[in-house]
């Protein structure tokens, strides 16, 4: 069964597509089958990839009881998939409103696929409308990748609150796995304390009953990486086009932590019910 992970954070231009992108190509390398949902309407993840238009995008599988699965998965490097999205995606939030179902949408069509992969990687839009929401209920995990300002913290303060409300209705499994810190910079005094904040709201919330109570800042930070800026023209992971900067060798390392985190709350999971 696939490791669903949703990366979202609404704040946009804090690095989601970009880890997104990254991290799947990274988990790929290390032998793991990946597919990557664009739910976007900025349609840049397949961009990334290379990838421009296909016969079926999210928008078809989410608004088309015909189309299925299978028929928006194309092939976009070797163990990565992928479903695109395309700009019509931006009025499925008003369609979607009138549908009995529209919560869970994504998680009935991806259903016949889930033993397919290893991972399941879902860039979210930056807002917390419909289209996440179905992201939401479909992973079983939530990263948030976010720069160290101040206005972040207060974001994803509001971000935790929503999960908050769909763990207590939609998505009981959902939990907060993890922050990547995306172009980072960390001898700055402001980096410094943003993560000291954080840091101290999570170990405070480490007893509570909420869903990220086991939330960590995964190490290694993304550091700031021209490469990884210059990637994305060249329709490329930075795998691919500059496999030994600082900006692969972060991803490689972060796609270590995120596989080993799995690893040890399965170990924990274990432990409880000993």
């Amino acid at each position: 069964m696939a490791r669903i992970i949703s990366l979202l954070n609404q704040k946009g231009g804090v690095g989601k597509t970009t880890t997104t992108v990254n991290l799947a190509a990274a988990i790929a390398n290390a032998g793991n089958k990946v597919l990557v949902i664009d739910l976007d309407p900025q349609t840049h993840l397949g961009l990334h990839f290379g990838i421009d238009e296909t016969a079926a995008s999210v928008y078809d599988l989410l608004m088309d009881e015909s189309v299925t699965a299978k028929d928006a998965v194309v092939n976009a490097r070797k163990n990565i998939d992928l479903i695109t999205s395309e700009v019509d995606l931006a009025a499925a939030e008003s369609e979607l409103a009138s549908k009995t179902d529209r919560h869970d949408l994504l998680a009935k069509k991806l259903a016949p696929i889930l033993d397919t992969y290893d991972y399941i990687l879902i860039d979210c839009p930056p807002s917390l409308g419909l289209l996440t929401i179905n992201a939401l209920a479909v992973s079983k995990e939530l990263i948030v990748p976010m720069q160290t300002h101040f206005l972040a913290l207060q974001g994803v303060s509001r971000l935790f609150e929503t999960v908050q409300m769909l763990v207590g209705g939609i998505n009981p499994e959902l939990s907060v796995t993890g922050i990547v810190l995306c172009m980072h910079e960390k001898n700055t005094k402001l980096a410094r304390e943003v993560v000291d904040d954080l840091q101290g709201f999570f170990d405070a919330s480490r007893e509570s009953d909420v869903p990220w109570k086991n939330c960590v800042i995964f190490d290694p930070a993304i550091r700031r990486c021209v490469k990884l800026a210059e990637a994305p023209s060249f329709g490329q992971t930075i795998f691919d086009y500059e496999p030994d900067c600082a900006g692969a060798k972060d991803y490689a390392t972060l796609a270590e932590s995120v596989i080993r985190a799995h690893k040890t709350a399965d170990v924990e999971l274990v432990n409880e019910h000993a």
